[in-house]
């Protein structure tokens, strides 16, 4: 039962994203894809997804503890904390914490924890950044 509720949900936020996604305003110089198209595919996956959920749900899940219910709260809160950080402490720093902060919850050690982040944070840069020239938040350091 839990996983049709789950899937209804889905379902139901896949189609409002959908439809703002259509709502997107197109500038007259826009690639010939457009704005909405990259919405629009998420939308459609989380939609697909969803409507597996109602039509082939799970017997009866077990559902976690109360503790991992917190740690689930902790990891979206430091999602919400990350979004926040990020033009105030710049990308590098940001996600060089959020990153460490979630491999740390996820079970590594707290040293390659860190390893991971500073890693995870730099490779996206070079990628992003550095070959595809794509602009990410500037921190107090101009990086």
């Amino acid at each position: 039962m839990s996983d049709r509720i789950f899937g209804g949900i889905g379902l139901s936020l896949a189609l409002i994203f959908i439809w703002q996604a259509t709502l997107v305003q197109e500038s007259f110089m826009s690639d010939e894809v457009g704005p909405k198209a990259f919405p629009i595919i998420i939308g459609i996956i989380m939609a697909l997804s969803s409507i597996y959920f109602l039509v082939k749900p799970d017997p009866e899940p077990h559902w976690p503890r109360i503790g991992r219910f917190a740690e689930i709260a902790f990891a979206a809160l430091s999602m919400v904390a990350y979004a926040l950080a990020l033009p105030e402490v710049g990308f590098l720093i940001a996600t060089a914490v959020a990153s460490a902060y979630l491999t740390w919850r996820l079970g590594t050690a707290p040293l390659q924890s860190i390893v991971a982040g500073v890693l995870t944070s730099g490779g996206i840069y070079i990628v992003f950044r550095l070959i595809l020239g794509l602009s990410l938040a500037r921190g107090p350091f101009g990086f």
